[in-house]
């Protein structure tokens, strides 16, 4: 039995910088919704704030539906 280390920390490194960007994708889609609720506490309005946050959140969708797609065909 032979491992191919090469493809294997091939393989660990592309999940992890997938995954290290997801979450910050993720994170700034919170951090925009966040942005909203402080100005309407405020008075004012985030528009750009809360359509970053859904293209954020489309965006991790996306790459979930990507990857579960991967998985099963």
């Amino acid at each position: 039995m032979k491992i191919d280390w090469a493809a294997l920390g091939s393989v660990f490194g592309v999940s992890l910088v997938v995954t290290v960007g997801l979450v910050a994708l993720f994170t700034l889609g919170v951090a925009g919704l966040s942005r909203q609720e402080r100005a309407a506490a405020q008075g004012g309005s985030a528009t750009l704030a809360v359509t970053g946050a859904y293209a954020c959140f489309a965006a991790c969708t996306a790459a979930v539906a990507y990857g579960i797609y991967l998985i099963v065909a």
